[in-house]
């Protein structure tokens, strides 16, 4: 494990990162029920929860959803920028692979050098690790919190790695890419429990001691 908390080759600016909220996937354990839609005990959704809280970490922030998804059925505001993705069913890699390629044909991203990616079930995150974690990100670097010995989430990936994520294909997430490149991967201890707090299953949302912020 390489846990690294030096400030070299970090972006300077929050500007450097999008941040990529993935929610695309039909997260079939959790019952018929569209996850997304599930109310927290705050009676916020979870989706829109998570998007409300990266909106104040990224100042360019990205939902990935499916290509028939609309909004404000899903409790998002109308002008949320969306990535809409046609191969959702694929699994996370493709839904990640094909937004990230659609990621780099945006002009208004030409300056941002990292992706964080935020998965669109946990909603326990601290809005201090999202800038702890941007304040070490880079275009070569691949950064990611860890909590009591385990790393979590969001990954930001910087963007020497995208073409790699944009190969990703079926459920492989960006483990391998992290995998390939150990020199490069840095933990970033944080005091946050909501790094790996996520909603799996419907009794996920009753747990009592969830760290909402």
């Amino acid at each position: 494990m390489i846990v690294n908390n030096r400030h070299d080759g970090a972006a300077p600016h929050r500007e450097n990162v999008v941040g990529i909220v993935l929610a695309a996937g039909f997260s079939h354990r959790f019952g018929p029920q569209d996850k997304r839609l599930a109310p927290l005990p705050d009676g916020q959704l979870l989706l829109a929860s998570i998007v409300s809280q990266a909106s104040k970490a990224f100042t360019q922030l990205r939902v990935v959803l499916r290509s028939d998804d609309e909004t404000a059925a899903l409790g998002l505001p109308h002008a949320t920028p969306v990535l809409r993705v046609h191969n959702a069913e694929a699994g996370l890699g493709a839904s990640l692979a094909e937004a990230i390629g659609l990621l780099e044909k945006d002009d208004a991203l030409r300056q941002v050098n990292a992706a964080a990616i935020l998965l669109g079930d946990m909603p326990s995150i601290r809005l201090e690790t999202f800038h702890m974690l941007q304040r070490q990100a880079g275009q070569s670097r691949i950064v990611r919190p860890s909590h009591a010995g385990r790393p979590g989430h969001p990954v930001i990936i910087g963007r020497d790695f995208w073409p790699e994520l944009r190969a990703l294909q079926g459920d492989e997430g960006g483990k391998s890419v992290i995998q390939r490149h150990r020199d490069r991967y840095h933990e970033i201890l944080v005091d946050d429990a909501g790094i790996h707090v996520d909603i799996d299953l419907l009794e996920d949302l009753l747990k009592p001691r969830m760290p909402f912020p």
